[in-house]
């Protein structure tokens, strides 16, 4: 077995979702979910298969997205898993739904923020093992910075 260590491209204004599914119905069932979620959603998915023709099926609202989807399912190449892509929306707003989704098994991360897969890769293909969300956290909150994340809450909407 060989670990890999594969960087997510999530560029400013971006979300990225990144889950494990079973079947090849998982790309319509995903595009219907968010459709449904958030009217007007801007997103791209792109679902790996594990069998059959091993191609990486793709669907979305928004071109940017989807190319950028795929491209990071490229990256990965690992079995049954999808890259849901957002833009000018959060994942807060779909994640539930996309939780509930029939064929999602799991979700690995939900974030804008610098991302790495950790992969690993046999005879018979590759698995994801786990994430890198972000950077580390070595400073506890202060007052001030608990102001300044209430702040931030109400600006973007999330709290009155």
């Amino acid at each position: 077995m060989e670990l890999k260590v594969v960087d997510m491209e999530i560029p400013e204004g971006y979300n990225i979702i990144l889950g494990h599914s079973h079947f090849i119905k998982t790309v319509e069932d995903l595009y219907e979910t968010l459709v449904e979620a958030f009217p007007g959603i801007k997103f791209g998915v792109a679902f790996c298969e594990a069998s059959g023709p091993k191609l990486i099926r793709k669907d979305g609202t928004d071109e940017e997205c989807i190319e950028l989807a795929v491209k990071n399912a490229q990256k990965l190449a690992a079995g049954h898993t999808f890259v849901i892509m957002l833009r000018d929306c959060f994942p807060v707003n779909v994640l539930n739904r996309v939780k509930n989704v029939s064929e999602v098994c799991r979700i690995y991360t939900a974030t804008a923020n610098p991302l790495q897969v950790i992969i690993a890769e046999t005879e018979q293909g590759r698995g994801i093992l786990g994430v890198i969300d972000g950077t580390g956290s070595p400073n506890i909150e202060t007052e001030e910075d608990v102001k300044e994340r209430k702040e931030f809450l109400r600006k973007i909407g999330y709290k009155r």
